[in-house]
């Protein structure tokens, strides 16, 4: 499944040189140590208690906005439901796409904002374009 999940981004953004966000990181990191392996992609990994120091401290409910600068494309894994309609407010403000892979069975909370279900092979996950 996860390979899955980043096959879709990688084909989401091509050959292009784009800047991507995670957004709550936590623990799990595969998904970007992929794609920070590619050329076109600049990858920043953000979450209010940083693991490492690969990730930047920033709490989403007030976002530091210098640090999504030309982002196009922000996605997050699992996020706590409370912290899904800031993702939505951030992306829309910053004119980003958006994805946010919830747990299985949980609904979204993204507001008055209605995102897509894409079913990419194992994949599931929700969209904002």
């Amino acid at each position: 499944m996860w390979d899955d999940f980043t096959e879709y981004i990688l084909n989401e953004v091509g050959d292009e040189d784009v800047k991507i966000a995670e957004i709550a990181v936590g623990k799990f990191d595969k998904i970007a140590e992929t794609l920070s392996s590619k050329d076109n992609i600049t990858l920043i990994k953000t979450d209010i208690l940083p693991k490492d120091s690969s990730v930047l401290k920033d709490d989403i409910t007030n976002p530091n906005m210098e640090l999504y600068e030309g982002v196009d494309l922000i996605y997050s894994i699992r996020p706590p439901s409370e912290l899904q309609p800031y993702l939505v407010k951030l992306a829309c403000e910053i004119g980003s796409q958006l994805i946010i892979k919830p747990l299985t069975n949980e609904d979204l909370n993204t507001g008055k904002v209605n995102m897509k279900l894409k079913n990419y092979n194992r994949a599931s996950f929700y969209i904002l374009k």
